[in-house]
């Protein structure tokens, strides 16, 4: 079995019974192979054997804690719910294979599960073979509305008719399942943008939020995933797919890092309830194996 990044970090202290340049190097290694990103890691590193040094730190318990705290300063989380007695607009994005419609069905399935009634699912891929079908099955399973057109018609319709189909039972939240065509990056960027101004007309203020779903297992790829999306509509929120404290989970700490983008949620399997809060500290005990 393939060994978890924690168990690597204890192996390195392991076998080094001093900590010099040769430990430092193999740490940055260790970082970088953890998908923190080369120029991240090597800051970072360097960073902690300053103060290392400065602070006269030579013990793996003291140094993985400093090690901690350096990282946890790059990783961002927030707490995403809809407001309460107010039009809710939630724009999904990611690229196809990143389990962006699973997403959005397990999202809705936690808040109706919270209580929030009126929910309603917006099939903006309308390009996909199958993704408005995909979304009706989640729909059906989970017991919530799903607004879908044809294919091929026009996302933004879509979005607008799921918004008055929320207005019109009282408040509530629209999460808008939309395309991830990257190679064509001019039309998608486009394409974002209307959906983009729809959605803002459609919520009350502070109530639109645009989150993106990336493959945690994918590291360096899905910043620059995320990076495209910000560029083309600037994005509040990151959900990361396929987690498991085994995972190359470090493109948290470059999302933080490179970009300030916080993560809102993680999903750990392919089941309705598998999704949970995302939580820092416990992401970077995970990542370190503390």
């Amino acid at each position: 079995m393939k060994k978890s990044f924690g168990e690597k970090f204890k192996s390195l202290f392991a076998k080094k019974d001093k900590i010099n340049e040769e430990f430092y190097e193999d740490l940055t290694d260790i970082l970088v192979e953890g998908d923190i990103g080369a120029k991240a890691s090597f800051e970072i590193v360097d960073e902690l054997e300053k103060i290392c040094k400065q602070e006269k730190i030579t013990s793996q318990e003291e140094i993985l804690q400093k090690l901690k705290q350096l990282l946890l300063q790059n990783v961002y989380s927030i707490d995403l719910q809809p407001t309460k007695d107010k039009q809710n607009v939630w724009m999904v994005l990611g690229v196809n294979g990143v389990g962006k419609t699973t997403t959005v069905a397990k999202m809705a399935n936690m808040f109706k599960n919270q209580g929030l009634e009126n929910v309603v699912l917006a099939s903006a891929d309308t390009f996909r073979a199958a993704a408005i079908e995909q979304l009706e099955m989640h729909g059906n399973n989970i017991g919530v509305r799903v607004v879908s057109h044809q294919h091929g018609s026009d996302p933004s319709a879509v979005v607008f008719d799921a918004a008055d189909a929320v207005k019109a039972k009282g408040p509530g939240l629209v999460l808008a399942d939309t395309a991830g065509r990257l190679h064509n990056k001019e039309n998608l960027v486009r394409e974002l943008q209307k959906i983009d101004r729809t959605c803002s007309q459609k919520a009350d203020e502070g109530c639109y939020k645009k989150i993106i779903v990336i493959d945690s297992t994918t590291g360096q790829n899905a910043l620059r995933q995320v990076e495209v999306f910000n560029e083309a509509i600037k994005v509040d929120a990151v959900i990361m797919t396929k987690y498991d404290s085994t995972a190359k989970g470090g493109v948290a700490i470059s999302l933080g890092r490179e970009m300030k983008i916080p993560v809102a949620f993680v999903c750990t399997g392919e089941k309705y309830p598998d999704i949970n809060v995302f939580n820092a500290e416990k992401y970077i005990d995970e990542f370190l194996g503390l």
